[in-house]
């Protein structure tokens, strides 16, 4: 976050202006999560809650509702051709990877198709898992990011997701085709930066 507001551009797009960076590159190790997850509050039931629904093809908003997940009323009744269409394929991804474990294969999941109907297309693009020497290399991309709110949450999600694999985690890297901050919640980034605590961000849809 900091490097965006450094260092990022301003642009304006249909959610509102946003600073933002391309192309960046973000790896982590066991150690850098659990610092993350620690240091940081985190809606950790809420999220474990949604990749569980996400992962039963679960597409009525009105069940992640009822498990206090409300960031995605906007979309209406029906999650079309979100995460939950390409998460469903996931639990069998992962009993193949576990039965397998090829150290020569790449496993991947596509999230997201072009020309088809879609009331909110997921930011995560494609996670692929690789096995380096019994260790577990998890790789993702994303298209697009808001650091403050999708992207520690994609973070967690991905964690989860490498929990699932019998391996130990070596690293989970994301690459990060536009990474941003919007323009409401500059002002209390820096808050956050600065050492503040309890600051809310701004739900940009």
């Amino acid at each position: 976050m900091e490097k965006i507001l450094q260092e990022g551009k301003m642009q304006d797009n249909k959610k509102g202006a946003i600073k933002y960076l391309l192309d960046q590159q973000l790896s982590l190790t066991p150690a850098d999560l659990l610092d993350i997850f620690e240091g940081h509050p985190i809606a950790r039931k809420k999220l474990k809650n949604e990749l569980a629904l996400f992962m039963q093809g679960e597409r009525n908003v009105e069940k992640y509702r009822e498990a206090g997940i409300q960031w995605w009323d906007y979309c209406g009744s029906i999650l079309v051709n979100s995460y939950p269409t390409y998460f469903e394929k996931l639990p069998p991804l992962v009993a193949k990877i576990n039965k397998e474990k090829r150290n020569s294969k790449n496993y991947v999941l596509f999230l997201g198709a072009t020309g088809v109907e879609s009331n909110q297309a997921p930011c995560l693009s494609l996670i692929q898992f690789q096995i380096d020497e019994g260790q577990l290399v998890l790789s993702a991309y994303q298209r697009s990011s808001d650091a403050n709110l999708g992207l520690p949450a994609d973070i967690y999600h991905l964690y989860l997701i490498a929990k699932q694999i019998d391996l130990p985690l070596k690293t989970i890297t994301l690459t990060l085709g536009n990474v941003h901050i919007y323009q409401t919640n500059l002002e209390r980034t820096k808050a956050l930066l600065a050492g503040e605590e309890d600051v809310k961000f701004e739900l940009n849809v």
